[in-house]
C-alpha cells in the first residue's frame, strides 16, 4: 500500500468496518468473458475462531453461481463514511471514507446450514431473531466467503485548510437510493 499511514491492520478495526458497511462486492473470475465480473450484495460477517467469513444469499440459479462453480476464488470490497473533503486554499479536494478489500475461497452453504447462514446474514440488518419465511428458505443459495486475507485503509484525519461537506442530496449517492 502506497500509503502506509492510512492502512488498518488491526483485525478488531477491520471487524468494524465490515459490520458498518451495508453492501459487499464481490468479484469473481468470469474466464468466458475475459474480464472479472463484480456485483454488490447483501452480506454478513461471522467470526470463528480466527477464521472470518462473509455471508452471501442469491436464487438457486445465475451468473454468479455458474462462476463460482468455475472458480471459488474471489475478491471483496467494502466502503463507508463517505464525506467529501475541499482544501480551500490549494482549491483540490478528496473523500474521506473507511474501507476493507480482501480475497478468500467461495463456498456453498449445504441445505441443513442454510438457515444458520441466512440468520448471521439478517443479523448484520436487523435483530438476531428476525423472523423471515421459512417456504423460501429450498429456493435460495446460500454461499460464504472464507476470508483468506485483507487490509483495511481510511481517510479521515484532519489537515489545516480544509473543510468537509455532507455529499450533496443530488450526487452519485442520492441517484442510488
Amino acid at each position: 500500500m502506497i500509503r502506509a499511514d492510512r492502512e488498518i491492520t488491526d483485525r478488531e478495526q477491520q471487524l468494524a468496518i465490515l459490520r458498518d458497511c451495508d453492501v459487499c462486492r464481490i468479484a469473481l473470475n468470469d474466464p468466458a468473458a475475459g474480464v472479472p465480473y463484480i456485483v454488490p450484495l447483501n452480506f454478513g460477517v461471522d467470526v470463528e475462531g480466527d477464521e472470518v467469513y462473509l455471508y452471501f444469499h442469491s436464487a438457486r440459479r445465475g451468473e454468479k453461481l455458474d462462476l463460482i462453480a468455475q472458480d471459488p476464488r474471489a475478491s471483496f470490497e467494502v466502503d463507508c463514511d463517505h464525506r467529501f473533503i475541499f482544501y480551500d486554499e490549494r482549491m483540490s479536494c478528496t473523500m474521506g471514507y473507511r474501507s476493507v478489500i480482501g480475497r478468500g475461497t467461495i463456498e456453498i452453504v449445504p441445505d441443513d446450514q442454510k438457515v444458520a447462514g441466512l440468520k448471521i446474514l439478517m443479523r448484520h440488518y436487523h435483530e438476531d431473531d428476525f423472523p423471515f419465511n421459512p417456504k423460501t428458505v429450498p429456493a435460495t443459495t446460500v454461499y460464504r466467503l472464507k476470508v483468506e486475507a485483507m487490509t483495511g485503509k481510511f481517510r479521515d484525519n484532519e489537515h489545516p485548510g480544509e473543510h468537509r461537506l455532507p455529499l450533496p442530496e443530488t450526487g452519485p449517492a442520492a441517484k442510488r437510493a
